[in-house]
């Protein structure tokens, strides 16, 4: 073991001795410091975008009331979950691919062969850069040409993108239990960065739809999805979710946003920390999603679902734009078929803007 991680560790288990603190404390080792509130002046810095763009995490101490439906497991349970049952090692100390390993050639291939029509639906918003700068050069005889420059980060509530393995962690570290302050600098991070899947994430995908299931035009806030849901779901559907395969969970988030809602950082509809133990149980390799984790949570854990970035190694891929893709699966009466997620090969990266295909 390396002794800067080595340090690491221990410093966590000299800390943990000394507290007592249950999962529901903003104070145990789930919580994260929360993020300061987005200034009011606009700027165009760096500092300000990050600022912006940041996810929002619940306030200190505040933990939302429980709900009463008797399979919402306990806290100790919920925790062993993101502990007991961490892939960190499964794939060897230094993997830096995760849940993506499970996608082997024999996978893709078999993929491919889920398609028969043809169509494509892309799974991507619209991508509109904060910064967006354009030169023209013009030429001899009328003609010309024109360049682009973009300015823009990618992670938060806006661009379809795949989070990378180090793009979050706890206090028990990022992927495979790295030291964040050693692998992440402001040059870039060295491990579990996105050029790790520079070859195409490229597998079946199940999308469970939610909303058509409950027959309601979103998941509303009072009401998130749970695991055991989407096991019904996917039966309701006739699918069965694999090792190796992608889950799209489509929650409606562009219909809740048009009847007025607000989705953003805070309190927000979405999917609850019981899906992680779904995840986990059926290997699923990388999770799309429209709306995200859902909050506040009644354990008051700062990344309920995201935990499963760094503790499972599953990709994420934030910001889906699931709802053509739901209505092609009711069109072709099927909701399994080939997906494509072509992350760009960045070096150091934490994630990347992409533009994932479905193909039937």
């Amino acid at each position: 073991m390396a002794a800067s991680r080595r340090r690491f560790l221990t410093t966590l288990s000299s800390a943990a001795a000394g507290s007592a603190a249950a999962i529901g404390s903003r104070t145990g080792a789930w919580a994260a410091s929360p993020i300061s509130p987005t200034p009011a002046v606009e700027s165009l810095s760096p500092a300000a975008m990050l600022e912006r763009h940041a996810s929002g995490a619940p306030a200190v101490g505040a933990v939302a009331t429980a709900q009463s439906d008797p399979r919402m497991p306990t806290a100790a349970e919920v925790q062993s979950w993101y502990t007991d049952r961490r892939n960190w090692g499964r794939w060897g100390e230094d993997d830096e691919k995760g849940a993506i390993n499970l996608i082997t050639p024999q996978k893709s291939a078999a993929a491919a062969g889920l398609v028969r029509s043809g169509r494509k639906v892309s799974a991507s918003r619209v991508f509109e850069p904060e910064q967006h700068f354009l030169r023209k050069s013009p030429r001899e005889g009328g003609a010309g040409s024109v360049v682009d420059n973009y300015g823009f980060i990618y992670h938060g509530q806006t661009i379809t993108h795949v989070d990378a393995l180090c793009h979050m962690w706890d206090a028990a570290g990022m992927w495979q239990g790295r030291n964040p302050d050693v692998e992440v600098t402001t040059q870039g991070a060295t491990f579990g960065t996105i050029d790790a899947w520079s070859e195409g994430i490229i597998t079946k995908a199940v999308l469970i739809d939610v909303p058509r299931h409950r027959g309601e035009p979103f998941v509303t806030p009072d009401r998130p999805v749970h695991g055991w849901e989407i096991e019904e779901i996917a039966s309701a559907q006739g699918v069965t979710v694999e090792p190796g395969d992608a889950l799209l969970i489509y929650s409606g988030k562009d219909a809740f946003v048009r009847d007025g809602g607000d989705y953003g950082g805070g309190d927000r509809p979405g999917l609850s920390v019981t899906c992680a133990k779904f995840i986990r149980d059926h290997d699923v390799s990388l999770l799309g999603w429209d709306m995200m984790d859902s909050r506040p949570d009644p354990y008051g854990l700062a990344f309920p679902m995201h935990g499963v970035l760094f503790n499972f190694g599953v990709a994420l891929l934030d910001n889906a734009l699931l709802e053509p893709l739901a209505n092609a699966c009711a069109d072709e009466r099927r909701h399994e078929f080939m997906f494509m997620v072509l992350p760009l090969n960045v070096a150091r990266g934490t994630g990347s803007p992409a533009n994932p295909i479905a193909m039937f």
